[in-house]
């Protein structure tokens, strides 16, 4: 299983998140695969600790996949979640009143953004 934490722009325009997995149902028991998903590009980025992002929408729909660091997000209705070293972010919340993080500990942020076409089903499944 793949941690995944999806947000997204509710009803009343501000960020909502859920968490939830990606979906690894094709391949063989010890190595389970996911469905292929469409990307536009990929690019990296390092952030040094101590850093923070304050309220901005997503750019654009995409995958943010955290290789190093933790984050903490929080939303305009105080909602906090907490990304890791392995975790998947499905941002989708491009407009709207946005989200903030900032980086928790002495690690730099590593990740990789993944540019997805709008509404690309990414396989995410919501935590029950």
């Amino acid at each position: 299983m793949i941690r995944c934490i999806r947000i997204w722009t509710n009803d009343t325009g501000n960020s909502s998140f859920e968490e939830g997995s990606l979906s690894l149902g094709q391949g063989k028991p010890g190595d389970l695969i996911g469905a292929t998903i469409a990307a536009s590009s990929v690019s990296f980025r390092e952030t040094q600790p101590d850093q923070a992002l304050e309220w901005h929408d997503a750019p654009t729909y995409q995958l943010v996949l955290t290789l190093g660091g933790t984050l903490e997000f929080k939303t305009r209705d105080g909602g906090t979640f907490v990304i890791r070293p392995g975790d998947v972010l499905l941002a989708e919340d491009t407009k709207g009143t946005g989200h903030v993080w900032r980086i928790i500990g002495e690690e730099p942020w590593r990740r990789a953004y993944v540019i997805l076409p709008q509404g690309a089903d990414v396989g995410f499944t919501a935590k029950r």
